[in-house]
């Protein structure tokens, strides 16, 4: 095989490996974008109903310096043995048992609104692991096309000659996948998709 008929194989086999790549990258790129563009936009009613749900209880527990809880169980110990009084008329004896009643509502609608408070934290939290997950396209993106830019660059080497035989395609092929650091680009690199080693949309993988 010539020279010529050799550079002619090479290129002709590694443009549309880069070509895949390229692709890929771009389609990560914009799925990225798009998924924390989304993530930005889910979070921003569960930071408004967090602020308000808090700003709520923040007002409610000032109230007191022990806190509503240790109100409501010092007013109980502090009314109970009152009702315990012979001598106390039975319109005193209802007060008592209305104020007692009173405090616990209070304290039970205290605890209906910091439920609620707790979803919503935890609502916020899973949207920025989403965000945090769609911010590693960059490093993954980064690799990728320092790949591309450090094997285009061997190629204009070959291209150019310096001398050196120009290796065959398949030995080219090998060392470039000998690079891969992800399985997308083994899959990019033959050109078959494999799901199972695909990472999933909330999948986290660190380099």
């Amino acid at each position: 095989m010539t020279q010529a008929a050799v550079l002619l194989e090479l290129c002709a086999g590694l443009l549309p490996v880069w070509q895949r790549h390229l692709a890929a990258s771009r389609a990560q790129s914009e799925a990225a974008v798009a998924q924390m563009l989304q993530a930005f936009s889910d979070i921003g009613p569960h930071i408004n109903m967090a602020e308000r749900q808090s700003q709520q209880i923040n007002d409610a527990l000032s109230q007191t310096d022990g806190g509503v809880a240790g109100l409501a169980h010092g007013c109980e110990r502090a009314l109970r043995p009152l009702l315990q009084d012979a001598n106390i008329s039975d319109s005193a004896r209802d007060a008592i048992e209305r104020v007692i009643g009173m405090v616990h509502r209070s304290v039970d609608a205290l605890e209906q609104i910091a439920k609620p408070f707790q979803h919503e934290t935890q609502m916020v939290a899973e949207q920025v692991e989403r965000m945090y997950i769609g911010f590693q396209y960059q490093d993954r993106i980064s690799q990728m096309m320092a790949l591309l830019e450090g094997d285009m660059t061997r190629l204009q080497e070959a291209l150019a000659g310096h001398g050196a035989p120009t290796p065959l395609l398949q030995d080219w092929l090998v060392q470039l996948e000998s690079r891969y650091a992800m399985a997308e680009q083994r899959e990019n690199h033959d050109g078959v998709k494999n799901e199972a080693a695909t990472p999933g949309p909330n999948e986290t993988t660190f380099f």
